[in-house]
């Protein structure tokens, strides 16, 4: 397709990639998003999607629906696969469907993933909270834990079950051990004939000797007393080294080993940059961190490639926390370079990130917030908290929905998502199962050529 102005392509639907495109507004400039979903995920908010307080929808917003206004911007679902900043190309695949677009300009906000420290394995039996289909897939074992232990007559087995593990006390973390300790204690009171919800157990790992400790000491022992105020076990200097279908095994600060028996675990602990990461410092020569980030030029291009910006949790850059508004304001930051170097004058001054401060909910009116000195707790940070996720979710239909669904979940004890399926508790592992014999396509199932399908051979079904 013939261009005749400058092409942006944007790798990423998250808040890097949609507020760069949104920033291109009056640009003049094609701009092409591709994302690897066709939504806009408010990742903050996923662990609320877990323990049934919202639905998908209220925190990923189509992508499409939310740039329908801006006409310069394509929006395409495909999963990139290779960058070529020689040739200026990018390389994508969705549903064995392989498209390649030329750029002039590229920013990659492709995020970051879990990282499981090496151990890639416990991905089997702890889920990670980066996606829609964690959140689902930890709300079925969650609700499904509870079913399991009232169906058991054993009551070792009903001990273990109600038990949950939450490992990593970062802002994730704590939140998703105080809503599964409210879902037990409130919501599901009652519910059951054979077990009692409020008995269950939450424990919250970290190896680190703080919760929360990037918010510094004071705020950190205000959520770590709260957190055991309302019945949630803190275990600090608890490094996870074994993790199966029945237990989490940690080793503590005096070297001693512990086994905790526990139905369901959830992984909250460190971050992996997308791949993309990687291409792109081995054709640049950026170094790359262990945690897979490019370290960025200060104003986010690459050596030697100023029509490459990278942006978001994939960047290093002055020890900056992967933390959405980072994300926003390097999109931002990014898409007003470009438009100035279109119109002839580029932008020289450096990227300068504006802290809006940090804040987690740990309990029902019970949060924390640290906005640049000042430093709440209680119901005036639980307040912050719920104002500021609210203007920050995408769309006017969904601050309503969602607004709603927390009036319900925190006025009251009910929870307005509680439906899960077999598919959401099984699908990630059957795929995994099936290896890459499986090729989904929007028609169906495509095997290989050199595979003929064979109904009674494992994995090849349709």
């Amino acid at each position: 397709m013939a261009r005749t102005r400058p092409h942006v392509v944007i790798i990423g639907s998250g808040f890097g990639g949609l507020f760069a495109a949104q920033a291109f507004k009056d640009v003049d400039v094609d701009v092409t998003l591709v994302g690897k979903t066709v939504y806009h995920l408010f990742q903050p908010l996923l662990y609320q999607v877990a323990t049934g307080i919202l639905s998908p929808g209220e925190i990923a917003p189509s992508t499409r629906e939310v740039l329908k206004r801006y006409k310069n911007v394509r929006v395409l679902m495909s999963e990139v696969t290779a960058i070529d900043v020689e040739a200026r190309t990018v390389t994508a695949e969705a549903l064995q469907h392989e498209s390649t677009f030329s750029y002039d300009y590229l920013i990659v906000a492709a995020g970051a993933g879990q990282s499981y420290f090496g151990n890639d394995h416990f991905t089997v039996f702890a889920p990670g909270m980066k996606t829609i289909d964690d959140a689902l897939e930890l709300r079925a074992r969650i609700f499904g834990s509870f079913e399991v232990a009232e169906l058991t007559n054993d009551p070792a087995e009903r001990d273990r079950l109600m038990t949950f593990v939450v490992v990593g006390a970062g802002p994730t973390g704590v939140e998703m051990a105080g809503q599964i300790k409210d879902l037990s204690t409130k919501t599901l009171r009652g519910d059951f004939r054979s077990i009692d919800p409020t008995q269950a157990r939450v424990i919250l790992l970290d190896g680190a000797p703080a919760v929360l400790g990037s918010f510094g000491e004071h705020l950190s022992g205000k959520a770590r007393a709260e957190l055991e105020r309302i019945g949630v076990e803190v275990k600090l200097d608890a490094l996870v080294t074994d993790l199966d279908s029945q237990s989490v095994t940690v080793k503590l600060k005096d070297g001693t080993t512990e086994r905790i028996e526990a139905g369901c675990k959830v992984w909250a602990a460190g971050v992996q940059a997308s791949p993309l990461g990687a291409q792109l410092g081995r054709q640049t020569g950026a170094e790359v961190d262990r945690a897979g980030r490019v370290a960025v030029q200060p104003d986010l291009t690459l050596p030697g490639h100023p029509e490459v910006f990278v942006v978001g949790d994939m960047m290093s850059l002055d020890k900056l926390p992967g933390v959405a508004q980072v994300a926003i304001q390097g999109g931002q930051y990014a898409a007003r370079v470009i438009a100035s170097d279109v119109a002839g004058d580029r932008i020289t001054e450096p990227f300068h990130y504006k802290d809006r401060g940090s804040m987690a909910v740990i309990s029902r009116f019970g949060a924390i917030a640290s906005i640049g000195k000042v430093q709440l707790t209680g119901v005036p940070a639980w307040l912050a908290w719920l104002f500021v996720h609210l203007i920050n979710i995408v769309g006017f239909k969904n601050r309503i929905t969602t607004l709603l669904h927390w009036a319900i979940a925190f006025l009251s004890t009910g929870r307005a998502e509680r439906t899960t399926t077999r598919q959401q508790l099984v699908g990630r592992l059957a795929v995994n199962q099936l290896g890459s014999r499986f090729q989904p396509t929007i028609g169906g199932v495509r095997l290989p050529l050199e595979q003929p399908y064979n109904p009674e051979a494992p994995g090849d079904s349709r």
